[in-house]
């Protein structure tokens, strides 16, 4: 038998290239716009984006059922010793429960971890699950790394507006007048609570990138960069941008450059840019 799976979401937002290295089995939420549900992944990010602005109302995401879960371990335990299974923050999502409650009743070590994170956050925890699991770790000292990668691992982000994040309650601790505000974009920061809380403002989506490169520099004083992942929605030349900034300022290469799937992207809507940046 093979010794540890690792599991996550499609909130990681990984590449197949990725999924693939690291043989990662990914379960996935749903959207729904008014008259169809998807399944994440299997509308583009793309195809996504542009039914977004033409839909007349926002469309509903959902976690995987328990019983999905279940399915998916069941299958695993199979052919693996233990499983390591890597999840969208609990604050913001009842994806994690869920994946417990799968667990219940199955005979095998499943490992159940709260990114307490989103998108390419989630995606660099389980970037180093995999390396490590390559390394020929167990999943029990895997697990107890992750702990400690977990809380070295920094989100930022900027959206066009608020709307997406108030209508769909996933607003956090960031101050929704922000989004009354002509032409004001929030800085955003994925807190160790695992929720969204306001790290600043800018008064134009320059601004706001720059104003990002800006607090990774603060956040990293004393700690060494060692990955570097960024994504946008629907806004490659701006994501273009902020990638160019944080290269440049920390000298460091992009891991991961992608777009936002259509769960995350459900709620934070078009022109989201951000990154993730593991430190040591």
């Amino acid at each position: 038998m093979k010794k540890v799976a690792l599991v996550t979401d499609s909130t990681a937002d990984l590449t197949e290239e990725t999924i693939k290295e690291f043989d990662i089995h990914v379960i996935p939420l749903k959207v729904r716009f008014t008259d169809r549900e998807y399944i994440d992944g299997e509308l583009s990010s793309n195809e996504f984006y542009q039914q977004l602005a033409q839909a007349s109302f926002l469309p509903k995401t959902s976690q995987p059922s328990p019983e999905e879960f279940k399915k998916v371990y069941r299958t695993l335990l199979a052919d693996y010793e233990e499983i390591v299974s890597i999840h969208l923050s609990s604050g913001l999502s009842g994806t994690v429960n869920a994946a417990r409650l799968g667990k219940e009743g199955l005979k095998g070590k499943i490992h159940i971890v709260d990114s307490k994170c989103i998108s390419l956050g989630t995606g660099l925890l389980v970037l180093e699950a995999g390396e490590q699991i390559k390394n020929g770790l167990k999943g029990t000292e895997v697990v107890k790394k992750l702990a400690t990668v977990r809380r070295n691992i920094e989100t930022l982000f900027t959206v066009n507006t608020l709307e997406y994040l108030q209508k769909g309650g996933r607003i956090g601790k960031v101050n929704g007048l922000v989004g009354s505000l002509l032409n004001i974009k929030p800085i955003i920061r994925v807190g160790e609570d695992g929720i969204y809380h306001t790290q600043g403002m800018a008064r134009s989506q320059t601004r706001a990138l720059q104003q990002i490169s800006k607090a990774f520099q603060n956040l990293s004083m004393g700690r060494r960069r060692i990955r570097l992942a960024v994504a946008h929605g629907a806004a490659a030349e701006a994501g273009l941008s902020l990638k160019g900034f944080l290269e440049k300022a920390f000298q460091l290469p992009t891991t991961v450059f992608t777009q936002v799937g259509p769960v995350i992207g459900a709620h934070t809507g078009p022109g989201v840019i951000g990154a993730a940046i593991q430190f040591e």
